[in-house]
């Protein structure tokens, strides 16, 4: 069975993802997109920016989990999406671990870090949530061992 293209399955998430916006009130599309930009600029294979289309759509419920089961995907692909699907109530430091346990995951998610904690992106966010989140991130950047680079 062939697999879906790389075009295929950045038009599934940017449908999946169409009725939905950021923290900001912006287009959650732009976000996927950008860390797809993201892993591309990072040298990241097919494989990795089909990953990062996706990369939260299990964890936002735009897609199912029987969905990226049964999608004609590489295993590969639907292990680095299960990777970054944040279980609830999960710490961070397992998060990080499956990520890192998880061949081409982390590059996905270093795109991904990079784009949420982008100061433009962070500037139209309230002082406190900005705050929080920019916390957050550079935790996740220290368990995944990704120093400022």
């Amino acid at each position: 069975m062939p697999h879906l293209t790389l075009a295929q399955v950045e038009a599934i998430a940017r449908e999946a993802h169409a009725h939905q916006t950021d923290k900001a009130g912006r287009p959650y599309a732009e976000h996927i997109q950008a860390v797809a930009e993201g892993v591309r600029a990072r040298g990241g294979t097919d494989e990795q920016i089909a990953a990062a289309w996706l990369h939260d759509a299990v964890e936002d419920d735009v897609l199912s989990r029987e969905w990226l089961e049964s999608a004609e995907l590489p295993q590969s692909l639907k292990d680095m999406v299960d990777a970054m699907t944040k279980r609830p109530g999960e710490e961070a430091a397992a998060y990080a671990r499956r990520i890192l346990a998880t061949p081409g995951a982390l590059l996905v998610k270093e795109s991904d870090l990079a784009h949420n904690a982008d100061p433009a992106r962070l500037a139209v966010l309230d002082g406190p949530t900005r705050a929080r989140l920019s916390e957050k991130y550079a935790t996740m950047r220290r368990l995944l061992g990704l120093t400022a680079r």
